[in-house]
């Protein structure tokens, strides 16, 4: 891990490239270089039409006083000062007592997140026993306060502390306030006679409770080589073989294919894939640890939720995913040396602590997300509108957790893409100096191959004729549309994806009379809140529009073979459907599943903004999108099916020739194989 005692970043930077247009790459850069960040910020917001709320919270962050200006009081909140202050303290690797320290453990969940961040280092610079002293004091001289004191004993938990005996933290083990028993039960765990002090397995009132009384050791398991590293790579959002569903989309498909493949390099013992599991996820299936593919392991962290919370949520899961993550990891056949986490949130932070706890290196791959969109996305938004302020907090503490990612990870690596990472170092200035002018590597990304069924041909011709079935009914279309150019769109429903624009433009322009649109994705045993308001805004779409409806199929999710299948068949210019993939979001970091498209032979329309463009050439094996509006995408439409017909064939050829020859998942096996053995310091042996 990153040593404590190394300078604070902005003190050995290189100047980072300047931007002129962003207030959050000013003012980073600013604090970064160790210069003042207030009229860097003052300058570009007064040039640009950004919010001032955005332009009070970035000079509280990254200005260069902690004092708070009489013209910023009405703006900021308590909350936001604190956060301010205790961010910029944590970025400086500023000392601070834990009495100064937990002094702030009352004004929210942004708050203790960073108070979470600084306690290891405080805990450090101060000793063990002076911040033992420190909660008991707290504990059990404090006001009386169920959530603060479960905060308190997961901070005691997090460290190895024990302020409390088990007899004391046991008064409070049927505590009515559930987080606050669970905080309990935690501790008492790392007690030597703490579990006898548990309630009985009757106590537990759903199946993650009965977990957490009774945690599972899962040494024991076969199939676990004696050499080789043990790589964990972290999918913490959905579920692994359900892509579409939810909030499995494809990085499902993506690290599916990968741990197969990693599984079967050189210095590769075996690698797992940490997901998460829900109340309903654990009552299908209780057990924790299965093997998907030789050397390729599934491990469940549970989490106290119907399913694996929204990316705002994971403040209130962080410590009790940390301790699961924690346990789970320790009670392993072989202990892991590797964590690849890949989001920038507290699921990541809390596996990053499990891997610090477990001796494990930390991997991080870094994306200038939300940090490119945040300037503009805030500055568009009214600013009355509650929800939106809390959108904008939300996003710049994601800025925050990917700082400490950053700071924390043993290795770093980016996502493919022009121009490459340097466009990280915009958004993050310490990388400059890590890495250099080029910044960290960046892997290529890649599919599996498709393997084809044993009745390949008469599935795909099932799967035609059950797609133009019928016009009448919602998921099929109507048989003598079949001749009719066909527009496929493939994704889980989420706002991001961007499937209710895609309709309304497809309706809009009237390219319902000429085309036929396929949308497949979305659960529909156990709908999302995203799921469902965005079923019904199609609805109301196209509420009306009969002729309209017949030309449309709203397909629910499918397995990965039977999309990839699918695609194939459309692809296959016997079965006489012209087709094209559309992928219609407002970014895709890179898009595994226009790759997959392409790679079924189907030419892509992708949008123009995020990974793609690094692979889909305009004009060439595809057509880019503009995806920001109604408009500029209707352009795009009808440039699309404006292609004459064996240019369109070309472009699938070129499509699938692209993917075939640098998009491979065995290359992106490899690539990690070697950063993943560096980072290791087991290059010799990997290569041997």
């Amino acid at each position: 891990m990153s040593d404590p005692s190394a300078q604070p970043w902005h003190t050995a930077l290189a100047t980072p490239p300047r931007d002129d247009t962003d207030p959050l790459v000013a003012a980073r850069n600013g604090f970064f270089r160790g210069a003042a960040a207030d009229a860097d910020v003052r300058g570009t917001a007064a040039r640009m039409p950004f919010s001032g709320e955005l332009t009070v919270l970035l000079e509280a962050e990254y200005g260069r006083s902690s004092a708070v200006p009489s013209w910023q009081a009405d703006v900021l909140s308590r909350e936001d000062t604190a956060v301010a202050s205790l961010r910029r303290a944590c970025r400086l690797a500023v000392p601070l007592t834990p009495e100064a320290l937990l002094a702030h453990r009352r004004h929210g969940p942004r708050l203790a997140a960073v108070l979470t961040e600084m306690w290891p280092d405080t805990v450090r610079r101060h000793g063990e026993q002076y911040a033992e002293e420190t909660l008991r004091h707290l504990l059990l001289r404090g006001v009386p306060d169920a959530a603060h004191n479960a905060f308190l004993l997961d901070c005691a938990e997090s460290a190895g502390l024990r302020p409390l005996s088990a007899a004391e933290a046991a008064q409070h083990a049927s505590c009515p306030d559930r987080n606050a028993r669970h905080a309990v039960w935690r501790y008492l765990h790392t007690l030597p006679d703490g579990s006898t002090h548990l309630p009985g397995a009757g106590a537990a009132v759903d199946p993650y409770e009965r977990l957490l009384l009774q945690p599972p050791t899962l040494a024991g398991q076969g199939g676990w080589p004696a050499t080789g590293i043990v790589v964990a790579q972290t999918m913490l959002q959905g579920e692994l073989d359900t892509p579409g569903q939810g909030q499995s989309g494809g990085l499902s498909v993506l690290l599916g294919g990968l741990g197969d493949r990693l599984a079967l390099s050189a210095g590769i013992g075996c690698v797992l894939t940490v997901v998460t599991a829900g109340h309903e996820g654990l009552e299908r299936d209780p057990h924790l640890l299965r093997e998907r593919r030789p050397g390729h392991w599934v491990l469940r962290l549970p989490i106290d939720a119907p399913a694996s919370p929204q990316p705002h949520e994971w403040l209130a899961h962080r410590a009790a995913l940390a301790w699961w993550a924690t346990h789970l990891l320790g009670t392993l056949p072989r202990p892991v040396d590797l964590v690849h986490v890949r989001y920038g949130d507290d699921g990541s932070l809390a596996l990053a602590r499990a891997a610090d706890r477990s001796g494990a290196r930390l991997v991080f791959t870094a994306t200038p997300d939300p940090h490119r969109n945040l300037a503009r996305k805030h500055a568009e938004a009214g600013p009355d509108d509650a929800e939106r302020a809390e959108a904008l907090r939300d996003d710049l503490h994601r800025v925050f957790c990917a700082d400490r990612l950053v700071d924390r990870a043993d290795a770093l690596v980016g996502i493919p893409g022009r121009p490459g990472t340097r466009d990280l170092l915009r958004y993050f200035p310490a990388l400059g100096t890590r890495y250099g002018p080029a910044g960290p590597a960046a892997p290529p990304e890649g599919i599996a191959p498709y393997v084809p069924a044993e009745q390949e041909a008469s599935l795909r011709q099932a799967m035609l004729e059950e797609l133009f079935a019928d016009g009448d009914r919602c998921d099929a279309l109507a048989p003598d549309d079949r001749a009719l150019p066909l527009l496929l769109c493939v994704g889980r429903l989420h706002p991001v994806k961007q499937q209710d624009l895609l309709v309304r433009t497809w309706l809009a322009t009237e390219l319902w009379r000429t085309t036929t649109l396929v949308v497949v994705g979305g659960g529909t045993d156990r709908p999302t809140p995203h799921e469902e308001r965005m079923r019904a805004t199609l609805g109301l779409l196209l509420a009306g529009q009969g002729a309209a409806a017949r030309r449309l199929a709203l397909v629910p999710a499918m397995s990965n073979d039977g999309i990839r299948r699918l695609e194939r068949a459309l692809a296959d210019t016997a079965n006489g459907v012209p087709a094209w993939y559309v992928c219609p979001s407002a970014k895709e970091e890179f898009g595994i599943a226009v790759l997959e498209a392409m790679e079924a032979g189907l030419p892509a329309a992708g949008p123009c903004r995020g990974g793609v463009p690094h692979y889909l050439q305009d004009g060439v094996n595809g057509i880019l999108l503009d995806t920001g509006s109604a408009t500029d995408l209707a352009r795009g439409l009808h440039r699309l099916v404006s292609v004459p017909e064996e240019r369109r064939r070309r472009m699938g050829h070129a499509a699938r020739a692209t993917v075939t020859e640098r998009y491979s998942v065995a290359k992106m096996a490899e690539a990690l194989r070697a950063e993943y053995l560096a980072a290791t310091g087991e290059e010799k042996e990997g290569g041997s």
